[in-house]
């Protein structure tokens, strides 16, 4: 394994800490991979059901590294606008925003503007938690940790897009459906441990069959609805539940759970 000792500046004064380097990234990083090709592949088999080509898919998977962003951002395309892919996609990444400034705090002093965007371009929620095991995160490090997963994701997409092709379409129809499910599975962990966030996600809901069965609303286009109920059911859920009412209120509130991906 690759380490590097850093001093790093604590209540004691400077304390030698052992920070690892890009072997021990690509070590830790296989769970993950493993992982991500197992979901990417249903991913890809629901993409390709609805119409995205493979190179698409391949592409989107490689330069977005996100399940939810990725299943949220295909349910639009298939019915809606440039505009509400970008701001649904937005939304529904914003918590990486709270990632990368909690690592930030965690990287190697003099660490580059370019190792910088390295590390950024692979937070996910699997490999935040494995960095936050860390008291010190080099770039090369971070490197190694997201390499094997971006392989894992991006290929099982392949595999599940070509899948996807060559399946009849009595099968391949129905893994639409996937999209919808696999979606709603990478918030199931999330509500079954908190009650706040389990109340929020029950306001979209709500929120989302008014904006569809209310005639005034109803013509308003299925991106469109889901920008309105996130942003509605978010303002809801921050003022009933201020600063220190959130996800588990204290001890392993840092370790998420494996999104069925990511």
């Amino acid at each position: 394994m690759l380490t590097r000792v850093t001093k790093v500046e604590g209540d004691g004064g400077a304390a030698p800490v052992r920070a690892p380097g890009f072997g021990a990234g690509l070590r830790d990083g296989i769970p993950i991979a493993l992982g991500y090709f197992t979901v990417s592949i249903a991913f890809g088999l629901a993409a390709a059901a609805i119409g995205f080509p493979t190179l698409g898919l391949a592409l989107m998977s490689a330069t977005n590294l996100s399940s939810s962003g990725q299943f949220a951002g295909v349910a639009v395309v298939a019915g809606g606008t440039l505009v509400e892919l970008a701001l649904t996609t937005l939304l529904v990444n914003l918590r990486y925003l709270l990632m990368s400034m909690s690592l930030s705090q965690r990287l190697q002093p003099g660490t580059s503007t370019l190792g910088r965007l390295v590390v950024a371009y692979g937070v996910t929620d699997e490999i935040f938690a494995v960095e936050l095991g860390h008291r010190v995160v080099r770039a090369r490090y971070a490197a190694g940790l997201m390499a094997l997963p971006i392989l894992g994701w991006t290929s099982g997409t392949i595999v599940g897009a070509v899948a996807g092709e060559v399946l009849p379409e009595s099968l391949s129809g129905p893994m639409g459906v996937l999209l919808y499910a696999m979606f709603t599975a990478t918030v199931v962990p999330a509500v079954r441990r908190s009650k706040p966030v389990a109340i929020v996600a029950a306001l979209a809901a709500v929120a989302s069959a008014l904006l569809y069965y209310v005639p005034a609303t109803s013509g308003i286009q299925a991106g469109w609805r889901i920008i309105i109920a996130t942003l509605v059911a978010s303002a809801i859920g921050a003022w009933l539940f201020p600063k220190g009412t959130g996800l588990d209120d204290g001890a392993g509130a840092e370790q998420t759970d494996l999104e069925v991906h990511r």
